[in-house]
């Protein structure tokens, strides 16, 4: 048990991380923002805080690798919620000040890469200067001391640092979506909703031909739908990856508690972060021979052949 109800986050306040999390049920009045992702998940570790949101994918960017290194060899810790946050960005600065002045730009990486087409064809001569966190950002053009004119972040950032937009809305993709994940320490997993996801990270046992296929198989066979896979170096063996997996269905169900003991069985290492509900809600599809009642009833059939 934590020794505090307090949730943390990825801060400083104004980020899209504090904006996602005062959007979770239930979330207690006391929030606690940390400078890195890292420190927020030892925040957690450490029983500072009861739990923790991150961000770990953003749907042009990809997965965010301080996340999903951290909670791969890190001490354990357990993915309780998702929520997917629509994203949309402003260029903000000083009070008067207009967008021939902007010179520099300074805001997170991944704001950055989800700007670059809008800032190159409005701004080609400005430079762009990478920071924490778009509050982060929000927070140094804040100061009139500050060497950069503008910054790129949120309304509410800009907002709370009193900041005035020169330009809304320049997003290069208006479909922009961040998701980010609850994590808490290990306990037993949320029971299962019907519309559940479950994290993984899969070390191979041997880096050959059909090594990826096999592991893929565990899935495939029992018709466990994957919504993420994708690879990362692994810290364990030189020239070695794991991959990062979000399978559709929760480790309650027949057929994904069959796809992980396949996997335990022919992989070097798997590590579970967790089963928990899916933040949209979709139930997946799962085809015939593979309910629960399928499961059932072929173990009852078995039963019946070893005991006549």
């Amino acid at each position: 048990m934590s020794k505090t109800s307090a949730y943390g986050y990825l801060g400083p306040a104004g980020t899209f991380c504090h904006e996602a999390l005062l959007t979770v049920p239930d979330v207690p009045g006391h929030l606690r923002p940390y400078p890195s992702v890292v420190a927020a998940l030892e925040a957690v570790r450490n029983e500072d805080v009861a739990a923790a949101l991150v961000p770990i994918e953003n749907n042009i960017e990809g997965g965010v690798s301080a996340t999903l290194d951290n909670l791969t060899y890190g001490r354990p810790l357990m993915i309780t919620r998702e929520v997917l946050l629509p994203v949309e960005f402003n260029l903000c600065g000083r009070p008067g000040t207009r967008l021939e002045d902007v010179k520099r730009i300074v805001t997170h990486p991944h704001a950055a890469a989800q700007c670059r087409d809008w800032v190159n064809t409005n701004l080609p001569h400005a430079t762009v200067h990478e920071g924490g966190s778009t509050a982060a950002g929000a927070a140094e053009v804040a100061d009139p001391n500050s060497r950069f004119q503008a910054t790129i972040c949120s309304a509410p950032a800009g907002e709370l640092h009193k900041l005035e937009a020169i330009a809304t809305a320049i997003a290069d993709n208006k479909e922009a979506v961040t998701r980010f994940i609850l994590v808490a320490k290990p306990g037993p997993p949320p029971e299962r909703t019907g519309a559940d996801k479950t994290t993984l990270t899969v070390f191979l046992r041997d880096d050959e031909a059909g090594a990826l296929l096999r592991m893929l198989e565990q899935f495939a066979s029992r018709g466990v739908n994957l919504s993420r896979i994708e690879s990362r170096p692994s810290r364990l063996v030189r020239g070695h990856y794991s991959f990062s997996i979000d399978a559709e269905g929760h480790i309650n169900d027949h057929r994904l508690a069959g796809a992980m003991k396949g996997l335990k069985r022919t992989s070097r290492e798997v590590t579970f972060l967790g089963s928990y509900p899916r933040a949209d809600q979709l139930r997946p599809e799962v085809g015939n021979g593979h309910s629960d009642e399928s499961y059932r009833a072929a173990e009852e059939w078995l039963r019946d052949l070893r005991h006549r």
